[in-house]
């Protein structure tokens, strides 16, 4: 998986290329833990082909920090990973654009 950073000011765009599981979920983890003075969180997930359980568990930890420090959106979902998204109840949790 490729993780691409982007700031403007107060607000982060994390890009994800490639499969978001078991592997990867830990290298994205350790990012999210480093987001000091970011008040908006974005994933575009427009290039993830693929979310596990893990790559849940990790977009979960990054709304509930963002949940304090301002908000966290999730763009350009493909339709394969919306129907994990909705099969799981995530679209219930995180805020999908």
């Amino acid at each position: 998986m490729t993780i691409n950073k982007e700031t403007n000011g107060n607000e982060m765009v994390i890009s994800l290329e490639g499969r978001l599981d078991t592997t990867t979920a830990p290298e994205l983890d350790e990012e999210i833990k480093k987001l000091d003075g970011v008040d908006k969180l974005v994933f575009d997930l427009k290039q993830l082909e693929y979310i596990s359980s893990a790559g849940l568990r990790v977009l979960l930890s990054a709304q509930k920090i963002m949940n304090k420090k301002g908000g966290m959106v999730i763009k350009n979902v493909s339709d394969v990973i919306n129907e994990i998204f909705e099969v799981t109840g995530f679209v219930d949790i995180l805020t999908i654009e």
